[in-house]
């Protein structure tokens, strides 16, 4: 509030500040340092610009608030429990205990008013990006005056966040695409854990971001009008987005830690806390202060919020009495809408036997009109990962209709980015590179899972089998690296079927990232007796063929499953029949009830895994007494069928193998 007494606004500011300190105090633990320096500029930000309901909110119409630097959560809490959040003082007093929902970082679905799960640095300076990313891209879809036409994304950034590689990545993919609805404030203490920033970061970081194309300004972090200047310049450069260097003092108003790394990471410690409230004037008690004058500022603040809120909510109801298609289209982007029975939709009139890529891209043409919220793209690598929609236009610089967005080379702010379109909820992201650069988007895969993201991954030329390549681009231990992940569901098709089911399933799951690995190379059919049971293969594994007198059971997934197929048959032929066993997503297969498992894999047969890489995770299911195919080692620089003999995946060597097996268990 503009017009409130500076002793009020101070004090208020103050309030803060000691809420995080006393809450890391009680803890023990946190980080108290950033939430003090940057109190100032983050009461601007809240009380005159963001717009927000406590009371809904995730509404559509509000701006969004991204701490990046999710160390400083208290900071977020603080200002949350301010401005009417339910966030109690309760929560604010349980900070990092257990069951808490006011968690260490920042946790997306813990906690009403948090936007992402922050921490590890960079990755919510390029959620943000996403954020940014989605609104262009729907907003251009609805036209001018629309719902979600005039809302920003607000960022505070640290110098942790710009010096992680992800960011620099992400800032230039948004100075690129001139996305100027996102407005970044640079927390510039120039501290860090190890001491001074200056003795590994002395860039000029004005220049940067003017060379990614950004809006670059630079104020006083105690100035509350000229932080106000700068944030209604910045909302004014609707062209390029916007950084705002806001030089603070870590730890402000602790008159022995203020401007040191010691009051980054620990608590102030119980003499220095009492030392920092009697510097800011400031009760030693009660702990967990809200002065009745602060309360009642806020309360105003509410009140303007609820203003805004009313007349968006106005002019939202004309919008969509004047324009029923473009609401109807917005509703479904809401919804992440998806028809019923898709997957009944995906797997009629399926093409023939193919590279699973291939196959894939046949399906997201299917998906794509009758799925709007879907959109995405690759990492400069379409054409090969096969995933543009046609006919859907690109995302472009000042051109954002288009459904197909092209990230360029970085795999890792492309990671994060798809997080940020996926947190807003207004799409179904899908991003796309080789399976092994998903060690580039690492991080952030982990980031989905954990925040029960739906977003698609994929991840197309996945084994040795790419060929002449090599081992810098042949992938052996990323399958098993991925499903250690918990919440992340990696499906390895082997046919159309397994394909159309497993673009249904990413489709439809809303509570996890959904990975399609996927081969380069043609695959020959999947002959199954009875058709293919959609049902069964969507639980995860499920049995391809059963000969009434088989001994063992192979186990496969992908491009190995019609190689198993292959060399069941040299076996029965010898007078050693067996089971095949097809499981596409390990991670759905053993979600399943006991009963379903042991009717796949029943627990008296001896069972053969077989998959082009590493197979650690596949011992769970194979047994202390069973058999892994897989591949130790890296790859080499050949043609397929080279590679297939060389590392025994062909039907002859494979049988042999499991015939060698066999016979030395008997």
């Amino acid at each position: 509030m503009q017009n409130a007494r500076p002793e009020l606004v101070e004090k208020a500011v103050n309030t803060i500040r000691m809420l995080a300190a006393d809450a890391v105090q009680q803890a023990n633990s946190g980080h108290p340092g950033m939430p003090m320096g940057a109190a100032d500029m983050a009461h601007v930000l809240w009380t005159r610009h963001l717009r927000f309901d406590p009371g809904e909110p995730r509404w559509i119409g509000r701006d969004r608030f991204i701490l990046s630097g999710g160390h400083g959560s208290m900071l977020l809490y603080a200002l949350l429990h301010l401005a009417g959040f339910d966030v109690s003082l309760d929560d604010l007093q349980k900070f990092r205990q257990k069951g808490a929902r006011t968690a260490g970082h920042p946790e997306f679905g813990l906690l009403p008013g948090v936007e992402v799960t922050s921490g590890p640095l960079g990755q919510g300076f390029a959620n943000g990006v996403g954020f940014a990313l989605g609104q262009a891209m729907l907003s251009a879809q609805l036209g001018p005056g629309n719902p979600i036409a005039d809302h920003y994304v607000y960022a505070i950034c640290g110098d942790g966040d710009l010096m992680e590689g992800v960011s620099a990545e992400a800032a230039s993919f948004a100075g690129h695409h001139r996305l100027g609805r996102l407005v970044y404030l640079y927390d510039d203490n120039g501290i860090t854990i190890d001491g001074k920033t200056s003795i590994t970061f002395g860039e000029d970081v004005t220049k940067r971001f003017e060379a990614y194309g950004w809006h670059v300004q630079a104020v006083d972090g105690r100035d509350h009008e000229a932080i106000d200047r700068a944030l209604v310049a910045a909302k004014a450069e609707l062209s390029r987005p916007s950084l705002i260097r806001v030089k603070t003092v870590i730890g402000f108003g602790s008159p022995n830690k203020a401007g040191k790394s010691s009051s980054h990471g620990a608590p102030l410690g119980a003499d220095e806390l009492a030392a920092t409230k009697k510097a800011l004037g400031w009760p030693l008690e009660p702990r967990f202060l809200v002065p009745d004058d602060v309360r009642e500022l806020w309360a105003g603040v509410q009140a303007g919020k609820a203003s805004q809120k009313a007349a968006w909510t106005r002019a939202a109801e004309a919008w969509r009495a004047a324009h029923p298609e473009q609401a109807a289209l917005l509703d479904a982007h809401v919804e992440r809408w998806v028809p019923e029975r898709i997957a009944d939709r995906l797997t009629s009139d399926l093409p023939p036997a193919d590279a699973t890529r291939k196959l894939s891209q046949a399906l997201l043409q299917k998906a794509a009109p009758i799925v709007p919220a879907l959109a995405g793209g690759s990492a400069d690598l379409a054409e090969s990962n096969l995933t543009e929609i046609k006919g859907g236009g690109s995302v472009a610089a000042g051109s954002y209709g288009g459904r197909n967005v092209h990230f360029g080379i970085r795999e890792h702010a492309m990671g994060a980015i798809a997080n940020g379109m996926a947190y807003d909820g207004l799409f179904i992201p899908f991003v796309s590179t080789f399976l092994q650069f998903a060690d580039y988007m690492r991080p952030a895969v982990r980031l989905a899972a954990l925040a029960r993201l739906q977003v698609i991954y994929v991840w197309t030329h996945d084994s040795i089998f790419l060929g002449e390549d090599g081992p810098t681009h042949q992938p052996i231990e990323h399958l098993s690296a991925l499903r250690a992940i918990p919440n992340l569901h990696v499906v390895r098709p082997s046919d159309p079927e397994e394909t159309a089911l497993g673009w249904a399933h990413a489709l439809t799951r809303r509570d996890g990232p959904t990975a399609l690995v996927l081969t380069r190379q043609k695959l020959a059919p999947v002959h199954r007796a009875g058709g293919a049971n959609r049902d069964a293969i969507s639980r995860g594994g499920y049995v391809v063929e059963s000969p009434t007198n088989a001994v063992f059971t192979i186990v496969a997934t992908g491009s190995e499953v019609p190689l198993a197929q292959a060399a069941l048959a040299l076996l029965a032929e010898k007078g050693t029949p067996g089971r095949l066993v097809s499981v596409p997503c390990l991670e759905c297969f053993l979600a399943q009830p006991q009963a379903w498992r042991d009717a796949v894999l029943p627990p008296t047969q001896k069972v053969v895994v077989l998959e082009a890489a590493l197979g650690v995770e596949w011992w769970r299911l194979a047994g202390k007494d069973g058999l892994v195919l897989g591949i130790d080692r890296f790859g080499e620089s050949a043609p397929e069928k080279a590679l297939a003999e060389e590392f025994g995946f062909t039907p002859a060597k494979v049988a042999e193998r499991v015939a060698g097996w066999i016979g030395g268990t008997r």
